[in-house]
């Protein structure tokens, strides 16, 4: 059984900063890629960003230059550090791992509000 614990969601305003992270714990042999997504009200969940286990990352257009995903192989945790929020960055936020080909888990998620 794996679980991951996500954290760091709030509210904030236009401009503002959230770090959000995800511990994965249980039986895990290995993470290889990491990743958070998002799906605002109405919306189709999408990719925020992702990093692989070598250290790759992808991002959604919209976050490029805004938010860093990095991760902590020793702790199984990743990050997502938001700058300059935008009040559309409005989403929950959900964080997933990929353990093997085709077998991944999901967090709960973590709601972030950005207000203008």
């Amino acid at each position: 059984q794996v679980q991951l614990v996500e954290s760091g969601g709030g509210s904030v305003q236009a401009g503002g900063s959230l770090r959000l992270s995800c511990a994965a714990s249980g039986s895990i042999f290995r993470i290889n890629a990491m990743g958070w997504y998002r799906q605002a009200p109405g919306k189709q969940r999408e990719l925020v960003a992702s990093i692989t286990s070598g250290g790759s990352t992808n991002y959604a257009d919209s976050v490029k230059g805004r938010f860093t995903i990095s991760r902590d192989n020793a702790k199984n945790t990743v990050y997502l550090q938001m700058n300059s929020l935008k009040p559309e960055d409005t989403a929950v936020f959900y964080c997933k791992i990929e353990v093997a080909i085709g077998m991944h888990y999901w967090g709960k998620g973590t709601l972030v509000t950005v207000s203008s």
